[in-house]
């Protein structure tokens, strides 16, 4: 079994956005690649994906689109992320299973992270591109991904995508 999420899979033009609000990335952060980057819904863990992906299906039918934007920068303790915004996106992400997790959920697009104890470098960035805001579009889909630890990192694959209906 592979570790599964759920995720909305930003369009590539705001990921280019945001790649170029960002610039030239420096150091003390270790960067995720724009290909990447994500919003994540809820965490499952290692989980069968064939069982995941009809509970899924299950919680988004009949689940309407959301709009979303990607806004300025923020800090989890070790993690620089961009807060995203929608106002039917924490209902979606608790559809999606969110509610179920220990912690409140925070939508956000990771990246970067840094040693806990050593939080000046994200400081930079959150001044830096705390007035980011990119164009609003419509999440359409929610993705079913997979993660694998991999030398030199963690791979993300889509497994499944499933169709939220248009407004």
């Amino acid at each position: 079994m592979t570790a599964l999420f759920s995720a909305l899979l930003p369009p590539d033009d705001v990921v280019e956005a945001a790649a170029e609000a960002l610039g030239e990335p420096g150091g003390g952060l270790t960067w995720e690649p724009p290909e990447r980057w994500h919003v994540t819904l809820a965490y499952y863990g290692r989980d069968d994906l064939a069982v995941r992906a009809a509970w899924l299906a299950d919680r988004l039918a009949g689940r309407r689109a959301v709009d979303v934007r990607l806004e300025k920068a923020a800090t989890f303790p070790g993690v620089l992320w961009l807060t995203v915004a929608g106002s039917e996106l924490t209902p979606l992400a608790h559809a999606a299973g969110a509610g179920a997790e220990a912690r409140p959920y925070v939508a956000h697009l990771t990246l970067a992270r840094f040693p806990r104890e050593e939080p000046g470098p994200a400081e930079r960035w959150t001044a830096e591109l705390a007035g980011f805001t990119s164009r609003n579009w419509q999440a359409t889909r929610v993705a079913l991904m997979t993660s694998e630890r991999e030398p030199g990192g963690t791979r993300y694959r889509v497994a499944r995508e499933f169709e939220l209906n248009r407004a």
